[in-house]
């Protein structure tokens, strides 16, 4: 419950009539965001959110892309706070799309009323630590000035888009698409010549979508990626038989799991297993379409061992060349510059069948890169390819972007946290920063993150950030 408008402590030069008085500001209002404004109200702190989004959901309110999903199953994706909750609502599918997770989200923004804590359309503009009156001074686009205690950071470690580094894009007289900031409006790419450039997480999902309606696609493809089949429908009987027979041994088991997922301790090393039960293990969890299982479970030394995970790219790299026709298409989109589980792999709906199309085309940025974005379209150093569209699929500044590029934070004797970054950022497990007293950042650089379900790393960092 937010304090009415009241006299401001923390600086002389603020008006102090317009200042509001918090306990606690929250900046974020999707998965991490909702929660901590749940645990504080609940704790009896005042709080507010801020958010730039005109309604709740964070990364989830502005992924509208095509095919936008989430790839762990929503079983476990999935707030577990409330056991009641788990009755109200229940997933249509293994894996959700972004539609039915802005939906959860707004569900659960409605069920515990948090909209009323939330300033919306909002942008911090400034945060000034006040040593004197050991607060914390947020200037912000609309509405009036924040003084706060504490300061949380729920921006998400996936949420501020990287900005194009190539020359000429704003010579492109076509349209330009952003994967992280989708129109929110319908997009008819029907007839027309379009270009992604990127194939991580929000390529593959889109990439299928939009070769449906496009005239011609081009894919500019710099680092191909691990990828294996989603087989999405409705949820499995076994995951969720597994939730309904203990849901509170289940939830406790994902608290304590490596990556937040119950998944029983793999006891299975590669050089115990013959190739046919190697093979056995991969086509099994190939054909269930579980990306947690097939990235830590197929045998336990894929992680640490190189021998043991050649042995499963080796085989993610055979399906490649199994399902895409074009010899030299499939050896683009096989990785080799990185080990299976370095980079995060993805799930894929249609993604390896989409290059066997004729309207689609592979462009391999590593034999061919591209010299510029031209009025008509972009040029590599090779070849020009006229365009009527151009969808930026290159993802987003990832861990530390949403936290220090959107606004300066000032700690300690002037110190800015993008100075005190300048090398790479530096944590207490994700947590906290040295000289900033009173701000946290939920799964922040340094923490299990990416690395982990990130549904139980915010429950875990925002419950001890309350309970401190």
């Amino acid at each position: 419950m937010p304090e009415a408008m009241v006299a401001a402590s923390a600086s002389d030069s603020t008006d102090r009539s317009a200042v509001q008085q918090v306990d606690v500001a929250v900046v974020g209002a999707g998965f991490a965001g909702l929660y901590i404004l749940h645990r504080l109200r609940k704790a009896g702190f005042s709080a507010v959110g801020l958010d730039e989004a005109n309604d709740v959901g964070g990364t989830w309110y502005w992924n509208r892309y095509p095919g936008a999903r989430c790839d762990i199953q929503t079983v476990d994706y999935s707030y577990t706070f409330d056991p009641d909750l788990e009755n109200a609502w229940t997933w249509s599918e293994k894996y959700a799309t972004q539609p039915e997770i802005l939906r959860y989200l707004g569900f659960i923004a409605d069920r515990y009323d948090l909209h009323r804590d939330i300033r919306f359309g909002t942008k911090v503009t400034s945060a000034t630590w006040d040593e004197a009156a050991q607060r914390w001074l947020l200037t912000t686009s609309n509405g009036a000035t924040i003084s706060c205690r504490d300061y949380i950071m729920a921006t998400g470690c996936l949420s501020a888009p990287k900005p194009p580094e190539i020359d000429g894009v704003k010579d492109f007289g076509g349209e330009i698409l952003f994967t992280g900031r989708w129109p929110h409006h319908d997009v008819d790419l029907r007839g027309k010549r379009v270009g992604v450039i990127g194939t991580g997480s929000s390529g593959i999902q889109a990439i299928p979508k939009i070769a449906e309606q496009a005239a011609h696609l081009t894919v500019f493809q710099r680092t191909p990626n691990f990828a294996m089949p989603a087989h999405n429908g409705p949820r499995t009987t076994d995951r969720v038989a597994q939730f309904e027979a203990d849901r509170a041994a289940f939830r406790e088991q994902a608290r304590w799991s490596l990556a937040g997922v119950p998944i029983a301790q793999n006891t299975f090393y590669s050089w115990a297993l013959s190739d046919a039960e190697r093979r056995e293990r991969f086509e099994k969890a190939w054909g269930e379409g579980d990306l947690v299982f097939i990235l830590s479970q197929l045998w336990a030394d894929q992680g640490n061992d190189v021998d043991g995970n050649t042995l499963v790219a080796d085989l993610l790299r055979e399906k490649v060349r199994e399902i895409v026709k074009d010899p030299e298409t499939a050896a683009a989109l096989s990785p080799f510059d990185h080990p299976f589980g370095a980079k995060r792999p993805c799930l894929e709906t249609n993604y390896y069948t989409t290059y066997n199309r004729d309207n689609v085309t592979l462009v391999n940025l590593r034999d061919e890169p591209i010299k510029a974005i031209t009025s008509t379209g972009i040029t590599t150093d090779r070849r020009t390819f006229d365009l009527d569209v151009i969808v930026f699929a290159t993802g987003f500044d990832a861990m530390t972007g949403a936290i220090r590029a959107v606004h300066p934070i000032t700690g300690r004797d002037g110190k800015s946290l993008s100075d005190v970054w300048k090398n790479g950022p530096q944590t207490y497990l994700g947590l906290t920063v040295a000289g900033f007293p009173n701000l946290f950042l939920i799964t922040g650089p340094g923490s299990p993150s990416v690395l982990s379900n990130m549904a139980v790393s915010i429950e875990q960092h925002a419950d001890w950030v309350v309970d401190r």
